[in-house]
């Protein structure tokens, strides 16, 4: 079970993580963030996170939604963009595996490949493709 770093409430689904209150951490769950936290998003625990290749889940049912304004929920789709194009993984807790840059780094060891629906990370993703 990964060691993660809970940002905000605790998931509803299983992550396979536990969220112990001190370091160090495997990965970082941003369990659900408010529509300003989104907008704005400057977690600067998940970004460290990523800019040291660590995984950075995040929840999809803790999501906050721009109601009934239309610039708004624009406004929310395009952070959404931007955090998965910053290698952030959406979840809602179904039971596909993540992969990390460790593991990705075994089964290429082990001339092995994910199987079908695995979640990688965006370094695990670079080693399977042997670009890293």
């Amino acid at each position: 079970m990964k060691r993660a770093l809970l940002i905000g409430a605790q998931p509803g689904a299983d992550l396979g993580c536990c969220y112990p209150s001190e370091p160090p951490y495997d990965c970082v769950v941003i369990g659900s963030l408010t529509l300003g936290e989104l907008l704005a998003f400057r977690q600067e625990a998940a970004l460290s996170a990523l800019a040291e290749g660590r995984p950075v889940l995040l929840y999809t049912p803790g999501l906050p939604q721009g109601g009934k304004s239309r610039g708004l929920s624009a406004e929310c789709a395009g952070m959404c963009r931007r955090l998965k194009s910053w290698g952030v993984v959406f979840t809602d807790g179904a039971q596909r595996r993540l992969i990390t840059a460790q593991q990705a780094r075994e089964m290429v060891a082990q001339n092995c490949r994910p199987g079908p629906g695995a979640m990688l990370t965006p370094l695990a993703r670079e080693i399977l493709e042997g670009k890293s």
